[in-house]
This record gives C-alpha cells, structure tokens and sequence, in this order.
C-alpha cells in the first residue's frame, strides 16, 4: 500500500513540474530543485532543525532520495555537533573515508502531515514565484527602448496600472500626455524606458511623453527607418502640443521627409493621432551645423547664421516679420530646435542685428580713435574699409591706404608711422612684462606662441606650463571673458598648444 502511495506521489511530482514549468515558462529544473528544498523543509520538521539533510528527486522517474549528511572533522565545533563526525568514529563505518569528507545515510521516506504539507507547498509557490519574476525581469530588462502595448488595469494616484500579458507595468503620471485621458480596458502604447529590480521586486516604466517614443512611432510607421535606409537623427518634444524630429539619408533618390510625411500626410498623421494630435515638424538633418539649424527653425526663414562652437552657441538673424514665427508661441519653436540642434539659440531681428553692428563700428573707431591719436572721422573711414586693428594698419602699403576716400600720401603715411610706434612700445613693454613674470621656458617654447600672448598670460598670472595645461579652449579665446579675447587667436591653434602643454604632464609623470 505504502509503495503504491509513493508511486502516486512520484507520478504527481513529474506532472506537477511540467505543468508548472509550461504554465510560467520556467525551467523544469527550477520547479524540482523548489520542490526539493520544500521537502527538505518538511524533512527537518520530523528529524530535526538541527540535522542535514538534503534531498534529490529523479528528474525523469520522479524517485526521491532522502538522506542526511555527515561531515568528516579533525575536532568537533559545538554548533554543529548534530552534522560533524570525528575522523575516528567515520573510520570505523568506512576505513577509506577522509578529512572533508561525508558519511551519508539514506533515511526512509517521509509521510507529510498536513501542516508540512502545506508548509511544503508554500515554499514551492514562492520559489516559483521567484524564478518567474526573474524571468519576466531579464525577458523585459532586454527590452528597453522598445514600444509595449499594454491593457489599462487599474489607476493609482493619477498613475496608470497596465496588463502587459506576463507582467504589469506603469505609467507615471508626468509620462502621461497633458490632458489625455484613459480608462480601465483601454488598450495604450507607450515606450519602455526603464526596468528596475528591487527589494520589493522588479517594475517596468513606460513612457508617452519620452522623445524616443516619438522615435519609435516612426519606425513602426516608416519602411524606411524600419530597414535602415532613413536615420532618425535627434528628436525635440513639448508632448502633446509641438514637435521636431530630424531625419537623415545617405539615399539621394529617397527624400527622407517626403518619405515620413506619406502619401498624402498619411504616415505621419498616423503617429500624430497616436500623440493626441501633436504638431510634428520633419525637417532634414546636415552635418552642417549653419544649414541643420535653419532647417530645424522652419517655418521661420534666416537670413544670417553667426556660430560660435567653443561656446556652442549661435546667433541667428531674422527678418522683423519672422520674428514670432522664429520664436513660436511661448517661446516653443526656437526651444524644440535648440534641443534638436544641441545648440544654445540668441533671436536677433535684422534692426537688433545692424544696431548691434553699428555699436560694433563705434566701438572699433573709438578704440582705433585713442590708440592712434587721430580724429574720429580718420578711425571711422580706416574702420569702414576693414581696417579694425592697429596691426592691419602697419602691415599695409602706403599706396593702399592713400585709397581711402579723403586720405593723400602725407596722412597716410602719419597713420602707418604711428600705427608701427605703437606696435613698437607695445612690444618693448610686453618682453619687460614677461621677462619681469615668466623663466618657465617650456611655456615659451610651446608652438604658436608669441610675445603678445605670453604678456595677456602673464596679466592674468598664467606663469607656466602647467598653469597654461589647466585651461580650456574657451578660457583663451571667449570673445567676452578669454584672456586672449583681443588677439584673434585661432581656436585650433589654442586648443592644440594646451594639448602640448599637457603633454609635459606624461613626460614628468614617466621621469618620476
């Protein structure tokens, strides 16, 4: 009776862990090493806490081995007097055995009460739980960055609870949509942007306001950024309301925002219906950074483009009529594209931008005015035909400058004088300012230097190479704060003297 009983529970056990492991697509092997610590659990119960046993079941008969284990020692520790056996007593049941070793004694199987039973199967269920949770976190750990579609279970606190099939998932209430709404049974998309795997177990966030859930929309809706033949290059979002999206082909038979509009807007209608109506601007990317950001202000037309790279910056000229296209409604078109672009964005109107310039042009003839000594009206024509620094001035040839409307041989040969007589004390007191301030030859030697830049270093206390090793780019040449702001030095030529610079700081490093 007791042997038939057991062969029911072996056929139960086989068919508990198949059904188990097919229902929740965990491994079989999962299931029975759960199993296997539940019945060690019930085991303990009826010989000891304190005993160890340790039990295998046959992942192909379902046979069930019940043994307890003892380890071979030199000296017995007090804890573990119940699972330690001296050398000498093991000996005398097998003469052969050693240190390290166990005497392993096969125990009769054990009937299950109903509260080791339960208890048993308590144990399983949570261990299964685990290893399906576990699963579940590696399949959708792997799918970050994909679109999931989900069934609207519950909402907690303005945030929605979804149905993933296998999981839940959740939409925080900032990644909703201003203004959408949605109800228990309705079916959402949205993009995975983070798995998390905690204490409290693992968790799936999903977003509708994320960029790149944009992204993905198109890639579902478009053949050719499907395939890969259309890029999309970087993506601006104000959810709900405005957005732009860059896309770039090496193709030149395809036109990539022909392509994502569709026949008669119907590609990207689909994504804008998808988006809660939001205004979507195609535009074309260029490695050109001028042409990409007239592409990404569109509508607006530009008519000048002044970009400054070490200060990722731009300046952008448009006509007065464009102005509040340039800028869009509260500020939003100038922002998408600042984000498209990675571009700080300054609007100037063609008015703002000549003012400017002629405080420019006063500037210029004032300063020119005061260095040379001459009259404003002499500054203001030198300034007006190109002649913006003293330095143009005493490199050029008298007969060019007698070419300046109301200038004869006598002025200009007075203005080029001059303009060398300034050169001149100007380089005397700059070799007395360095000879007083900087020994460190190494920075003298770096090339692409000179007089007039090491007299600006030596002004702002930069007395050596390893000072010069310290700064950035932008610390030289900034047009407003660079120590070198007056010198028109060339952004390559100050980013690769640094670079000489601090290669002095691996040579000292490989002389130590």
């Amino acid at each position: 009776m007791a042997k038939k009983k057991y062969n029911v529970i072996r056929e139960e056990m086989l068919q508990v862990a198949s059904n188990v492991a097919q229902e929740k697509n965990i491994d079989q092997d999962s299931v029975f090493s759960a199993m296997e610590q539940a019945l060690e659990k019930a085991a303990r119960v009826k010989y000891g806490q304190e005993i160890d046993i340790r039990i295998s079941i046959d992942r192909s008969t379902g046979d069930i081995k019940l043994n307890s284990y003892l380890e071979v020692v030199e000296n017995i520790e007090e804890e573990f007097q119940s699972r330690q056996i001296l050398l000498e007593d093991a000996k005398k049941t097998n003469p052969n055995i050693g240190l390290g070793e166990f005497i392993i004694k096969e125990l009769p199987p054990i009937e299950l009460g109903r509260v080791a039973a339960q208890n048993a199967k308590g144990v399983i269920i949570q261990k299964v739980r685990e290893a399906d949770k576990s699963n579940q976190y590696q399949e959708y750990k792997d799918k970050v960055g994909e679109i999931a579609v989900g069934i609207v279970k519950r909402t907690e606190f303005g945030n929605l609870i979804l149905d993933l099939g296998k999981s839940e998932a959740i939409i925080k209430r900032e990644e909703l949509i201003p203004r959408e709404a949605f109800k228990n049974g309705d079916r959402v998309r949205a993009y995975i942007y983070e798995v998390k795997d905690d204490v409290k177990g693992y968790q799936v966030f999903l977003s509708r306001t994320h960029p790149q859930f944009l992204s993905k929309l198109f890639y579902q809706e478009v053949p050719e950024i499907y395939e890969g033949v259309i890029v999309v290059k970087s993506v601006a979002r104000d959810p709900g309301s405005r957005a732009k999206i860059s896309v770039f082909t090496e193709d030149s038979t395809i036109d990539p925002v022909g392509a994502c509009v569709g026949m008669r807007g119907s590609r990207v209608q689909a994504v804008v219906n998808e988006l809660q109506g939001e205004k979507i601007d195609i535009v074309t990317w260029s490695d050109n950074q001028a042409t990409f950001l007239a592409n990404a202000l569109a509508p607006a037309e530009v008519s000048k483009i002044f970009l400054y790279e070490e200060k990722n910056k731009v300046e952008v000229v448009i006509p007065d009529d464009q102005l509040s296209l340039a800028i869009g409604r509260k500020g939003q078109n100038v922002k998408l594209a600042s984000n498209l672009t990675s571009l700080e964005i300054d609007i100037l109107t063609e008015d703002e931008e000549s003012e400017r310039r002629q405080q420019e042009f006063k500037e210029k003839s004032v300063l020119l005015a005061e260095t040379l000594d001459v009259e404003d009206v002499i500054a203001q024509l030198l300034v007006t035909d190109g002649y913006t620094s003293v330095e143009s001035i005493a490199l050029e040839t008298l007969e060019n400058l007698e070419k300046i409307e109301g200038f004869d041989s006598t002025l200009a040969q007075e203005i080029i004088d001059r303009s060398k007589s300034f050169l001149k004390e100007k380089e005397d007191s700059d070799k007395k300012l360095i000879e007083e301030n900087i020994n460190d030859d190494k920075l003298k030697s770096l090339k692409g230097m000179n007089n007039s830049i090491l007299a600006e270093l030596a002004k702002s206390n930069i007395l050596n190479v390893n000072d010069f090793a310290d700064l950035a780019t932008f610390e030289l040449i900034d047009k407003e704060e660079g120590i070198l702001k007056d010198l028109d030095l060339d952004e390559e030529v100050a980013n690769n003297m640094i670079m000489e610079a601090r290669s002095f700081w691996s040579e000292e490093q490989n002389e130590d």
